[in-house]
């Protein structure tokens, strides 16, 4: 498959690149993108929720009425869950909610995030870009010329450059990866990706089918 190659100018360069089609053409698997994203989300969660049951509550164990006689219900201590204060019943523990997933469905679920963005024309091939000092105005400019400002962005670099990613930290939306770190999260979260043309070769390496 054919993509056309644009500048940061907005412009065709009149090139084109060849995407694998094992890469950014198969036919999407929504599970393994509904697996990853799961997983991406829940490595994320800090699992440190904790609520405080009736024996780490520190109230008095005193019994407050008698058992008998009073016409109401038989009522214990305070730490009691009826009470307002009391232990809290079945209340969050402390805990890790990640889980495994193969390596081989986290590959075809980033393969079909790929091939969905393809389809939708939601993804843009562009040289190979720099800056020479950081400077958000830059990353605005670039974002105008591609006709993608204001919408959720995924720039996709080949080799670390960290002016490009200074320039983008303040813009709400847009996103600066690495080729190695791209995950399906990111692609399926970004309403465009704009991929750096010399990224291709490491995407390919990474999720081409083995």
């Amino acid at each position: 498959m054919e993509i056309k190659v644009y500048n940061i100018n907005g412009s065709e360069t009149g090139r084109t690149v060849e995407l694998e089609d094992s890469v950014f053409a198969i036919e999407p698997n929504d599970h393994a993108i509904y697996l990853d994203v799961k997983q991406y989300l829940a490595d994320n969660r800090q699992g440190t929720a904790k609520a405080k049951e009736r024996s780490e509550n520190a109230h008095s164990t005193r019994k407050l009425k008698r058992q008998k006689g009073t016409g109401g219900a038989r009522s214990g201590d305070l730490k009691s869950p009826v009470f307002v204060g009391g232990g809290t019943i079945f209340g969050p523990k402390p805990r890790d909610y990640r889980f495994k997933l193969n390596v081989k469905v986290k590959r075809l679920a980033r393969r079909s995030a790929l091939s969905y963005k393809v389809k939708e024309n939601m993804m843009t091939v562009v040289e190979s870009f720099s800056f020479d000092q950081p400077k958000t105005k830059q990353m605005i400019e670039v974002l105008k010329n591609l006709k993608i400002e204001g919408k959720k962005s995924l720039f996709v670099l080949g080799n670390q450059n960290n002016f490009v990613s200074l320039s983008a930290r303040n813009l709400q939306g847009v996103k600066v990866v690495n080729a190695s770190q791209l995950n399906t999260y990111d692609i399926v979260n970004a309403a465009n990706i704009v991929v750096c043309e010399d990224s291709l070769g490491e995407i390919n390496r990474v999720l081409a089918v083995k």
